[in-house]
């Protein structure tokens, strides 16, 4: 293949530490050297002069494979839920499910923790794993049962598998599309108490502390929750959570006027919770931040808000908005490790770093680059989002996959 030199980029590696101004040399599919270097003659140029040089972004936990959109949010990666239909529940379909990108985005699929995703009969955790799956997951709602929990845990731990949770009392949250509160209240919405998030994530913590297994919290959204991981963290517990940008800029108040775009899974919480779940990822108490793509036809998401179903787009835009929710003063150091090193190291994925020997697997972005989020112009049909027509600061320009250039910005 030929050499990729990406020449002027201000290279930030959190996983290395790397933040200062150079180049990048790319050879045979990966990082061949970085920092001043010196290129071949022969190489392909590419000016990043302006443009920050990250390794690609990881988005830990999709519901659908859209590779273009994933290109375009300089996404190279994916972990992939398992509520397909059917469900991830068989070695078969995890292999069938690894192909679907390829070659330009890696689906890493998530294994069902049961059989349909029930909630009762444990899947066959070894064999999806041999079959290629990167992690275990409960998909979008929780395991009722903590005997059924603790047996899945004890068993991932056996595997060496990190177990993804749903993180939402069944019984507390029913079929409740809000949350308490005057939002809720005056719109005559059926609503949960947001414990309902703190009651689960409680019980999967003392669970996973008992077995010792590895437990990814896919995400958090209430200061009650953010305060048990915190405390478990501290004491050890091998926990970890994410949260997506939607729950870090807007609150339940978004849903007035019957907005069904702004129905999420978990719901909106209140401006408090929003407060808190933004200080947790400054603070490090939230790992990840994920798109939570769930893309709904406009026939699924233009119903009467409490019939609506939940999910929004997100893959294009994880980038941009996790930027305007942090803001420029928290570091794109931390941002990307948020984005890229953090769950390739949870989920002990390749990427996620620049250094040599890694994939070349690169994300060009224009931090400062200004554009407005428009649903219509999106890469995929389903293009629902609430954050339709919002102006956004923060662009990728070059998604870069494997040493070859899959994405360029018009």
């Amino acid at each position: 293949m030929t050499v990729l030199h990406i020449k002027g980029a201000h290279i930030v590696d959190p996983a290395s530490g790397r933040d200062e101004i150079g180049d990048i040399v790319i050879e045979d599919r990966k990082i061949a050297a970085v920092g001043a270097v010196q290129a071949p003659s022969s190489a392909k140029r590419l000016d990043a002069g302006g443009l920050v040089a990250a390794p690609a972004f990881i988005d830990a936990g999709v519901f659908r494979a859209d590779a273009e959109a994933c290109l375009a949010g300089g996404i190279t990666r994916i972990l992939l839920m398992p509520d397909q239909s059917p469900a991830l529940d068989d070695p078969a379909l995890i292999e069938r499910a690894m192909r679907i990108g390829k070659p330009h985005v890696w689906v890493h699929p998530l294994a069902a923790a049961t059989r349909w995703l029930a909630g009762t009969e444990l899947g066959e955790i070894g064999l999806m794993q041999a079959a290629g799956a990167a992690g275990v997951s409960t998909g979008r709602r929780q395991i009722a049962s903590s005997a059924v929990m603790h047996r899945l845990l004890r068993y991932s731990r056996a595997f060496g598998m990190t177990v993804m949770s749903h993180a939402e009392d069944l019984e507390l949250a029913g079929s409740a599309s809000a949350t308490d509160g005057e939002t809720a209240t005056r719109m005559g919405l059926p609503s949960a108490p947001a414990i309902a998030e703190s009651v689960a994530v409680s019980r999967d913590i003392r669970l996973a502390e008992d077995t010792g297994a590895a437990l990814h919290i896919r995400t958090v959204s209430t200061a009650g929750a953010i305060d048990i991981v915190r405390r478990a963290k501290s004491r050890g517990v091998r926990v970890t959570c994410g949260t997506t940008p939607a729950h870090l800029l807007l609150n339940d108040a978004e849903a007035t006027g019957y907005r069904s775009f702004a129905r999420l899974s978990p719901p909106l919480r209140s401006e408090a919770d929003r407060l808190a779940t933004v200080a947790a990822v400054q603070d490090g108490t939230i790992d990840v931040i994920c798109s939570g793509h769930d893309p709904r036809t406009q026939e699924e998401k233009r119903l009467p808000y409490a019939y609506a179903s939940p999910g929004m787009a997100g893959l294009e835009t994880l980038f941009s908005l996790s930027l305007m929710a942090l803001g420029e003063e928290a570091g794109l150091s931390a941002l990307v490790a948020r984005l890229s090193a953090a769950p390739a190291r949870i989920f002990g994925l390749p990427g996620g770093k620049l250094d040599v020997g890694a994939p070349a697997d690169v994300a060009l972005f224009d931090p400062k680059r200004a554009w407005r989020v428009e649903a219509s112009a999106l890469s995929h049909a389903a293009a629902n989002t609430p954050f339709d027509r919002l102006p956004v600061r923060g662009r990728v320009v070059t998604t870069i996959k494997g040493g070859e250039i899959v994405y360029n910005a018009s």
